[in-house]
């Protein structure tokens, strides 16, 4: 099968590009290589566009000859940043998906999986958060994520149409140590700033409703979440979704920041005295995946641990530390 991966050189991306490959897909990405690394993904042809400039969209409409389905990651992920440039984040993710479900359709592909987010269940909070939690984003960056869910829903009620969206929560690791995230934007890489610069991690605060006081989340590893966007393409491609399907993807299973950082202790050999500061406000206590939807429609399960994550991390965060490339 033929796959058109946007933003197919990034982290997440460059790991489905490679389970797609080691399966025996053909692969073609659409990058504009601002955040992405083409030494990620060597030997895979990338056409190198701004997806959300109209533009694109002969550019890709000539992309997607014979191409079965499309992966849609390409967009602007930093939540601060869509606060202070929400319009410029609406032109970006919504526009970018706009003129990319355009080409789809002059070209006739109608098979889709959009990386979505869990930032779409706003405020929703617990230890089992399902598909039908209530959709009520907190910033702009949590709204593009939506409104791209339903423009899928929109086309899929006028045309031959599947999709689904994967909306997952914190994702972390390495598939391979040079596929590492070196965007410090998730609480593994900010450890790992830190130490780097011989300074304590800060942790938020210490006294929520929680076995040990500090946040809980539901972190996954980067293999695990593109080994779901794989599972979501079949099921997309076979005919097992009709219309748009929301499929969380997470482990189900939640740990807490100071257990976080004792996995990072241990995976670096590094001793860790985390500094206790005052809660942000809008942290919840606890957020957490119930991926039920996925294993039952999709077949799909998270295999990694925590230690797997954190572990993975620190040998790609090693080797980029001395030169290597991500």
């Amino acid at each position: 099968m033929r796959v058109l991966v946007t933003g197919g050189a990034g982290y997440i991306g460059s790991h489905v590009v490679r389970q797609l490959v080691e399966r025996g897909d053909e692969v073609v990405v659409v990058d504009d290589l601002e955040t992405g690394d083409e030494r990620r993904i060597p030997g895979i042809p990338i056409v190198r566009t701004e997806l959300s400039d109209p533009a694109a969209i002969p550019v890709v409409r000539e992309a997607l000859s014979d191409v079965a389905a499309v992966i849609h990651f390409a967009g602007r992920k930093r939540v601060n940043e869509s606060v202070l440039r929400p319009a410029w984040y609406y032109q970006q993710n919504v526009g970018g998906m706009a003129n990319l479900l355009l080409a789809m359709e002059a070209v006739g592909v109608g098979s889709m999986v959009f990386s979505s987010s869990a930032a779409v269940y706003g405020t929703s909070e617990g230890d089992s958060i399902p598909e039908s939690a209530p959709t009520n984003p907190i910033n702009p960056y949590g709204s593009t994520k939506l409104i791209g869910e339903r423009m899928l829903s929109d086309v899929a009620a006028v045309r031959p149409f599947r999709s689904a969206s994967l909306r997952y929560f914190n994702v972390a690791g390495a598939g391979a140590p040079e596929l590492g995230d070196t965007a410090v934007l998730n609480l593994v890489p900010m450890v790992f700033e830190r130490l780097d610069a011989g300074e304590a991690p800060v942790v938020f605060g210490a006294d929520y409703p929680t076995p040990d006081g500090t946040c809980i989340r539901d972190y996954i590893h980067v293999s695990d979440l593109a080994a779901a966007h794989l599972a979501a393409l079949d099921a997309v491609t076979d005919g097992r979704i009709d219309g748009n399907r929301a499929f969380n993807i997470g482990t189900g299973v939640g740990s807490s920041v100071r257990e976080m950082v004792e996995a990072i202790e241990q995976a670096s050999g590094i001793r860790i005295e985390p500094r206790i500061v005052e809660r942000r406000e809008g942290d919840p206590a606890v957020v957490v995946a119930d991926p039920s939807r996925a294993r039952s429609e999709l077949g799909w399960k998270a295999r990694h641990t925590l230690q797997d994550i954190v572990s993975s991390a620190w040998r790609s965060h090693v080797l980029l530390a001395t030169g290597g490339h991500a």
